[in-house]
């Protein structure tokens, strides 16, 4: 399926080295706000008060939210579990102040509002177990990176596997730079969106390297920077359709899915602009920085098709 072809294909490798000197200052930028003013993290992780309250009714999440925030704790997460009367809040630790003061205060606050609220539980979570979660993305994070270059090395060629890690770390440490220099709170649902974001942006190198294979095969007259162009041309409508309609749904969320999807959507949303980016301009270049060619992906004596002296003289398919 395609809105639109393009008859010649785009030198996107003759401006390699410019995009990648903007790509370079936005990932330093990132690692200098992360070093200077770190991660705003959520109670997952840095340790709190964790209260489960009953309604007799559907509650109202907006407005629990608003009467906790009102006493001072406006990073807190409210959100419904089990059913639509039952809700969770996790209060950040404040000094001077014990977890069972902090569950009377909020419990205090939202019988003035509704009577009929319950307190089921009220624990309090050490950041021992913050440590164990930060220890456990990590360890998320860095098998999701080695399984990546692994699957990559033995379907194409380990310069593609390194390509394509480089500018998949690239997207997560800007989506981490986002997070320190707007200091959003980073939670559990931001990390998952963190690892989705992998996920979601090697898919993408993975259409474009696969395109780069079949190219080399198809076109035996062309150097490897216009094999890469040709690539990156013949997937640019494939690339609009998917990205679009991701993002439209990741949008949803955003705007319609309240304040617990809010960072989720927000850490896809840059996931994805930036996974198209490092996707083109990232993964490919470097690729060929690292010297890759038909010997790398086309097997010595195999058959090859009828070779066109140049793709542009026909429409990009």
């Amino acid at each position: 399926m395609e809105f639109f072809r393009i008859k010649r294909d785009i030198p996107f490798m003759k401006y390699a080295l410019v995009l990648n000197a903007i790509s370079f200052i936005t990932f330093a930028l990132a690692v200098f706000f992360l070093v200077t003013r770190g991660l705003h993290l959520s109670v997952e992780f840095t340790g709190g008060t964790v209260m489960e309250v009953a309604y007799t009714q559907t509650a109202d999440t907006a407005k629990v939210r608003e009467t906790v925030a009102s006493l001072g704790y406006p990073d807190v997460t409210v959100q419904n579990f089990g059913t639509s009367r039952d809700v969770m809040i996790r209060l950040p630790v404040q000094k001077g102040v014990t977890s069972a003061q902090q569950s009377d205060q909020v419990l205090a606050a939202l019988k003035s509002q509704d009577d009929s609220v319950v307190l089921r539980r009220t624990e309090f979570v050490g950041p021992q177990v913050g440590e164990e979660l930060v220890h456990g993305g990590l360890m998320a994070l860095g098998m999701v990176v080695l399984g990546i270059v692994i699957y990559l090395a033995l379907r194409f060629e380990w310069k593609f596997g390194v390509a394509a890690i480089i500018a998949n770390l690239h997207d997560v440490v800007i989506i981490l730079g986002f997070f320190a220099f707007f200091q959003w709170e980073f939670s559990l649902s931001v990390l998952a969106g963190v690892l989705a974001v992998l996920g979601y942006s090697v898919n993408e190198s993975v259409v474009i390297f696969d395109r780069i294979r079949e190219t080399f095969r198809k076109f035996r007259k062309l150097n490897t920077h216009e094999v890469i162009d040709h690539a990156i041309t013949s997937t640019m409508s494939r690339t609009i359709i998917t990205h679009a309609s991701t993002e439209a749904m990741v949008l949803s969320m955003f705007f319609f899915g309240g304040p617990s999807l809010h960072y989720f959507a927000l850490a896809l949303t840059i996931g994805i602009l930036f996974g198209i980016y490092s996707s083109v301009f990232v993964a490919a270049a470097i690729a060929m920085w690292l010297g890759v060619k038909r010997e790398d992906l086309v097997k010595a004596g195999s058959k090859r098709e009828g070779d066109p002296d140049d793709p542009n003289a026909g429409a990009v398919v």
